[in-house]
């Protein structure tokens, strides 16, 4: 120790000296709350008669977790069902990452029914320096709605659904809108059936009917329809939150404007638990359809000649408004159109498709191919549990649950991703110019190489390059990488096994390192067109380095001054989350 170190130690404790002996508590207190949080079996973990009041405060809504019992027949037909992973405490609807994280249950959960839980429960988790997680659809790739240790948050209670035929936002002088306000517990499912089957409207949310509605909207928020309405946050008009100081605020373009631009695809967990959110709803178009079409060219060659004249026939045909969802190219030279659209009859929707068809049925020695299949309903009939259950039957799979309702059904091919563990999955927004006569070559070029490695699915309606300009206004004011205005599509690689969650087997290393290696060396060939494409925060790879960025753009320093004003201690920690780089990977630990 040096001597002039030596005399500010020596300053430095005699001015403590000097204060009041409580003053000097609590700065051992603030000191401790920098460095970690407390864990069961730890002095500061709270007493049982500590527990006791909390829970008292709650209404009895505190329980400790219990994981279920995840082997034999039953269970496996329960862990394909994500209603039943959503209704456990202990569950999560992916199980993990390679290499990343694993499921694993906190030590109590709160159910939440009312914001006042939130409070009590925000409140406690600070004063007791604990781990706070917050979950609502628990669907979170980035294993932020788990954390081993820590106090669950879980809004599952928390389902009211208020439809307005006319909203103001608090201190606006605004000319009301139609709009729904739903609480944080809700599923899209929920939402689409009030909204749309029961009262004839529309309102941006997820495609998946499991998703839940607070994580989506602050994640960004893509649904099938995102190319037409823009992103669910987009229609954000105003939520109430819980901050980090227990305060419960009402937030709005007029009110914290700053904090509810950050809701706006800032990320979840991030700024504080929101509880209830208001969105504008919108004119519901006559008819939503699909179209599947499946494509098997006979060589390498003809595949290449497919991809380059899809990438003509998008552009010129499809970059609108009335087409979402995704094609996906394959290693075995399948394409694989997976699409929807809105606004069309059926007549209008093949039209759309004709000259594409009419490229592989005059060449039936380079492709094997039916014509495209092409469905078209009423809007109002999409969500519609009884209608699709009597006229799209395998589209659907419901939940076999014991206490299961009419509504709790999923798209059957939103089935694979249930319990996920992931060995790797990527995110890359694809920028219209790739799309000019001059780059198609090399977009085709990269398509091709990336799909001899693993399938590559571009999600159209996750880039909003062709969509209406009061969309892309509207998306334009919110939190999100602004890649993804001039996106012509979102390219998304990955995959994953089946459950694997803790006491169940975890599978091969070697294979599940082998199958990632194949992940990034896609995603790798389509970057080598794209080198600076940022990826969609709530679908991108755990391991993205450069994540501020990746997820932000510009938008990053902003949102790190939110983050500031509002949780200064960082109560709410998720990985790769804003302010998370002040904290350990697992968020116990401050860094520095």
């Amino acid at each position: 120790m040096t001597p002039a170190t030596d005399t500010r130690r020596r300053t430095l404790l005699a001015a403590m000296l000097t204060l009041p002996a409580v003053a000097a508590l609590k700065i051992d207190r603030a000191v401790a709350a920098v460095i970690a949080r407390a864990r069961p079996g730890a002095p500061a973990w709270p007493t049982d008669a500590q527990w006791s009041t909390l829970d008292q405060a709650v209404g009895g809504r505190l329980k400790p977790v219990v994981m279920p019992r995840l082997d034999g027949p039953e269970a496996e037909k329960l862990l394909a069902d994500p209603f039943y992973i959503g209704d456990q405490a202990a569950l999560t609807q992916s199980s993990g990452w390679l290499d990343g994280w694993r499921s694993a249950p906190s030590a109590y959960a709160i159910r939440a029914e009312r914001t006042s839980d939130v409070v009590e429960a925000v409140r406690f988790a600070a004063a007791h320096r604990l781990r706070l997680v917050v979950r609502g659809g628990g669907h979170s790739y980035m294993g932020g709605s788990n954390a081993p240790d820590s106090l669950l948050l879980w809004t599952r209670g928390m389902r009211e659904i208020v439809l307005h035929d006319g909203f103001t936002p608090k201190g606006s002088g605004a000319k009301p809108v139609p709009a729904v306000s739903v609480g944080a517990g809700c599923l899209w499912g929920q939402v689409y059936d009030a909204v749309t089957t029961k009262a004839g409207r529309y309102v941006q949310g997820g495609g998946c009917t499991t998703v839940g509605v607070a994580g989506l909207v602050q994640g960004g928020g893509f649904g099938s329809f995102s190319k037409t309405f823009g992103l669910a946050a987009a229609s954000l008009l105003e939520a109430e939150i819980v901050t980090a100081d227990g305060a419960v605020r009402v937030v709005n373009a007029h009110q914290d404007p700053d904090l509810f631009w950050a809701l706006k695809g800032g990320g979840g967990g991030t700024f504080g638990v929101v509880t209830r959110l208001t969105l504008k709803t919108h004119d519901l178009p006559e008819t939503f359809g699909v179209v599947r079409w499946n494509v098997q060219a006979r060589s390498d060659a003809a595949y290449r000649a497919l991809l380059a004249r899809f990438a003509a026939h998008y552009a010129d045909h499809l970059m609108n408004p009335h087409w979402g969802e995704q094609v996906r190219i394959r290693p075995d030279n399948r394409f694989d159109v997976q699409m929807v659209f809105q606004g069309l009859d059926a007549e209008g929707a093949r039209a759309a498709w004709k000259d594409m068809a009419d490229f592989v049925q005059a060449a039936p020695g380079d492709y094997q191919a039916e014509a495209p299949l092409v469905l078209a309903a009423p809007a109002r009939r999409f969500w519609d549990a009884a209608f699709l259950a009597k006229y799209a039957k395998g589209a659907i799979t419901q939940s076999g649950r014991p206490d299961a309702g009419p509504g709790d059904f999923w798209w059957t091919g939103d089935g694979d991703q249930v319990g996920a563990y992931w060995y790797a999955y990527t995110s890359a927004w694809l920028p219209r110019s790739l799309l000019e006569p001059g780059a198609r070559d090399r977009l085709v070029d990269a398509w091709f190489a990336a799909s001899r490695h693993r399938w590559v699915s571009l999600h159209f309606n996750k880039g909003l390059a062709g969509a209406p300009p009061s969309a892309l206004a509207a998306s334009r004011d919110t939190a999100m990488n602004p890649q993804v205005l001039d996106a012509f599509a979102l390219a998304i690689i990955g995959d994953c096994s089946g459950p694997a969650f803790a006491g169940m087997p975890l599978p091969d290393p070697a294979q599940a390192r082998a199958a990632a290696d194949k992940v990034h060396a896609a995603d790798a060939a389509l970057r080598a067109v794209a080198p600076n494409a940022g990826g969609y925060l709530s679908e991108c790879d755990f391991f993205t380095r450069d994540w501020q960025a990746s997820s932000w753009g510009g938008h990053w320093t902003r949102l790190s001054q939110v983050k500031r004003r509002y949780d200064p201690e960082g109560l709410f920690v998720v990985h790769h989350g804003v302010g998370s780089e002040a904290w350990s990977e697992d968020g116990f630990t401050r860094r520095g």
